[in-house]
């Protein structure tokens, strides 16, 4: 059966197209949910959530664009969600704002410890640092999306690439030495 006609079917509630979908696309959502939360089991949560969503607002997708970057999207709200009801953000100046580059010396930093500290980070840091360096989303909609302002999604990027600065320069070293020991 092809995508155009397992959205048809779900857009008619069929359960079996439903879990054909969750099986084809969980993974996928599942990474971006792991990106948006603190720790595995919360992610979970956010998939189970994200895929309520979409079935209850699949007839809101008119086929236009991609599926799979709706349903993305669809995710990313959701995880979302639940922050936009916390008071995480900090008001900031925008003049205190300084732009940090992460430059790792060594290459052997692996993909899962990079994620970790990321995930590592205040609710705050890690959502913008996620939304514009991972989702390539502007200050701008970061900011519609966060109920922000563009100055504070400036600021806590900035915060969150100085943290995670620090933290690949502290390991960095103990890395290397366990490679270099091998």
């Amino acid at each position: 059966m092809g995508l155009d006609q397992l959205i048809k079917k779900c857009k008619k509630k069929n359960a079996a197209a439903q879990e054909q979908l969750y099986r084809l696309y969980s993974s996928k959502l599942f990474s971006i949910c792991l990106k948006y939360s603190t720790d595995y089991s919360s992610a979970e949560d956010t998939l189970q959530d994200a895929f309520i969503t979409i079935f209850d607002k699949i007839t809101q997708y008119k086929s236009k664009g991609s599926f799979e970057g709706w349903m993305k999207r669809v995710t990313i709200n959701t995880a979302l969600q639940k922050y936009r009801k916390q008071k995480v953000f900090d008001i900031v100046n925008e003049e205190q704002i300084e732009e940090v580059e992460v430059e790792i010396e060594n290459e052997e930093v692996s993909l899962d410890y990079l994620l970790s500290i990321i995930q590592e980070l205040p609710d705050r840091y890690r959502l913008v640092f996620n939304l514009y360096v991972l989702d390539g989303y502007a200050h701008k909609e970061i900011a519609e999306m966060l109920s922000i302002s563009v100055g504070t999604s400036k600021s806590n990027l900035a915060r969150a690439r100085n943290i995670l600065k620090t933290k690949i320069e502290t390991n960095q070293e103990p890395y290397v030495r366990a490679i270099d020991d091998r």
